[in-house]
């Protein structure tokens, strides 16, 4: 990451001549040190994160979207600004498996991630001292059976009292509602244990054990109301064989977990993410 200051500009809009050249002379005339700059044509798409020092930038954030609004009108963007000295509100939710949200609680203290937790929400108790140990508050909302409206009501309001920008879920083992997730659209990260799209759904080890599978795999995505059909941020693997039990596979299956979700976390941290038909751009 760049240690100054900076703005980040996210642009979605159809690919045509000019765009690059365009939005270099905005930036050039108001005074940008550019630090870094990425494209991608997706079809008939143009994709781009361009990112500037504001030292010496002309145009606050607030003067900038007045400024910027001509010309983005023109080309049809879909565009928005981040300034890296913002900290943005992360909500985790966690069940009863505590391997990523210790990694998530430690990579924050440590300074990787660059955002504030106010809360954990947990629909278990086994977590409350890990995250008392980190100072971080944990909420218990139990999800009966029957009950899971109420208890969803109750975290939203969780989330809405914290300002919360944004949910992580760490290996929390209930479903979202349609309801819950148009609250926080592409701003919920889950992490699925297989590679998706094996192994969706309920007990992917198992299922990998049963097939004699010679690589397993983690996923962290977008919450859809589809399960685990979300935008893909982030995969990976490691080799498994004959040789391992079940239990090895889980065993390696956490080690993937926790990396893949923190590298999910930081690139959405960083505005390095765009979304587009069902699928992501992670610019690096």
């Amino acid at each position: 990451m760049n240690n100054k200051a900076t703005f980040t500009l996210l642009i979605t809009c159809p690919d045509r001549k000019g765009l690059v050249a365009g939005i270099s002379e905005f930036l050039y005339l108001h005074g940008a040190n550019i630090v870094h700059a990425d494209q991608h044509q997706d079809g008939v798409l143009f994709l781009m994160r361009i990112e500037w020092e504001i030292k010496g930038f002309d145009l606050s954030l607030f003067d900038f979207r007045h400024a910027f609004g001509p010309l983005a009108a023109k080309f049809g963007m879909h565009w928005r600004i981040e300034e890296s000295g913002s900290r943005p509100r992360m909500a985790i939710f966690v069940s009863r498996y505590d391997h990523c949200l210790v990694d998530l609680l430690y990579r924050h203290r440590s300074g990787e991630l660059h955002c504030d937790i106010p809360l954990v929400i947990g629909n278990h108790a086994e977590t409350q001292d890990l995250a008392a140990f980190y100072g971080i508050p944990f909420h218990l909302v139990e999800v009966e059976k029957g009950r899971k409206e109420e208890a969803e009501a109750l975290q939203l309001q969780l989330l809405r009292h914290h300002d919360i920008d944004f949910v992580v879920l760490a290996r929390y083992m209930q479903e979202l509602s349609g309801e819950f997730v148009s609250e926080y659209p592409e701003r919920i990260i889950n992490i699925h244990h297989s590679f998706l799209p094996a192994f969706h759904g309920a007990r992917p080890y198992h299922r990998a054990f049963e097939r004699g599978v010679k690589l397993i795999g983690a996923t962290a995505h977008y919450v859809t109301d589809m399960l685990d059909e979300g935008p893909i941020i982030e995969q990976d693997v490691i080799r498994v064989s004959h040789r391992d039990a079940l239990p090895d596979l889980i065993q390696k299956g956490k080690d993937l977990e926790k990396i893949v979700l923190s590298r999910a976390v930081r690139w959405h941290l960083e505005n390095r993410i765009i979304v587009t038909s069902g699928k992501t751009v992670v610019f690096d």
